[in-house]
């Protein structure tokens, strides 16, 4: 009874829930223009993400925003990993009400490293990792897929490719009635909402990525690696929503290696990487997982410009994972048997 007390306290004292904002309250693919001194951002990104002046335009549409430009990222910034950066687009003065851009300010862009189509396919692949999020977890990143024309400052076409924008993890909290949590370098695994660390945990062992923690951030940076936590107000526990698929199995980028220590040569080969004490929430997660498998395999009917090859290679992959969680007993044995103490 005191606990269920606890809990219901806890919901009261969480702040409402918001509205989508209009820019991820859909998943039709838009098309805009980015102008700016493209070619001046790729060619210095691994040295420089100084922001310079752009403008950011709607296709079909009069709106046009003044933006700050950068190059982000850490190993696609790198020249010999991609010949074009992922970038940061800042609105430099607020969005009209009625825009589509309504309520951002600070926006992520993932874009498609190199100009081959394989890239293009490994930038829908990420893409796709992100959709199946949303359908096992509200707290998740919405992405919202764009045919980006880039054009230099005297209007000179660079290309026009595939690219995505993401959510703001401000918004992605407020969505679920939380806040960005404030934190160092670390936390104890101890403060993890159980449920959604067990679903991530579970969700990258599907996508084949070891390339996140939920605990830790790279040295002399806040945690998370590649997860962002929130938090309910009076809480004490942090739900971690993840991000940044480009090293998992599924988008089988050619840069992407597994870490060392876990015994695969492969980003392909599937390894766990969550926690023993989530194992019975796993096992509960995947049941969840199951259910959500026809609307999963949907999903890559639903992504333009994606092959046929692309999506026949998506579902194959992802098949072997259901095959692995097909059973509680396969669930314990198959995936739990090397947890992290």
């Amino acid at each position: 009874m005191r606990g269920l007390i606890f809990a219901i306290g806890l919901m009261a004292a969480a702040p409402a829930a918001a509205q989508t904002t209009p820019l991820f309250s859909s998943d039709e693919p838009i098309r805009v223009t980015i102008r700016g001194p493209i070619a001046a951002i790729a060619r210095n990104a691994e040295d420089s993400t100084a922001p310079r002046d752009g403008a950011l335009s709607l296709t079909g549409t009069a709106e046009t925003y003044p933006i700050r430009l950068s190059a982000r990222g850490i190993t696609r910034r790198k020249k010999e990993v991609c010949s074009f950066p992922p970038l940061r687009v800042d609105f430099a003065q607020k969005p009209a009400a009625s825009s589509l851009f309504a309520s951002q300010g600070r926006l992520k862009l993932v874009t498609h490293c190199q100009s081959q189509e394989s890239h293009q396919q490994q930038l829908l692949l990420e893409y796709s990792a992100y959709r199946i999020f949303n359908l096992l977890s509200p707290a998740s990143f919405r992405t919202r897929l764009a045919t980006v024309d880039y054009q230099e400052p005297n209007g000179k076409a660079i290309a026009t490719r595939w690219g995505f924008f993401i959510e703001d993890l401000d918004d992605v909290a407020r969505r679920n009635g939380m806040t960005r949590a404030i934190v160092g370098e670390r936390i104890n695994s101890t403060q993890l909402e159980l449920r959604q660390a067990a679903r991530v945990a579970l969700f990258e062992y599907m996508i084949g990525n070891l390339d996140w923690s939920m605990r830790a951030g790279p040295a002399g940076e806040a945690c998370c690696h590649n997860s962002r936590l929130i938090g309910g107000k009076g809480s004490a526990l942090f739900t971690s929503v993840p991000y940044d698929f480009d090293y998992s199995g599924l988008v089988d980028a050619p840069y992407a290696v597994p870490p060392e220590g876990f015994g695969i040569r492969s980003v392909r080969s599937r390894a766990y990487n969550g926690f023993c004490r989530l194992n019975a929430e796993t096992v509960a997660a995947a049941a969840e997982f199951r259910a959500k498998r026809p609307a999963i395999e949907a999903l890559y009917s639903q992504i333009p410009g994606m092959s046929d090859r692309t999506r026949a290679k998506a579902r194959s992959y992802l098949a072997g994972f259901f095959n692995d969680i097909a059973t509680d007993e396969l669930v314990r044995t198959k995936v739990l048997k090397k947890c992290a103490a």
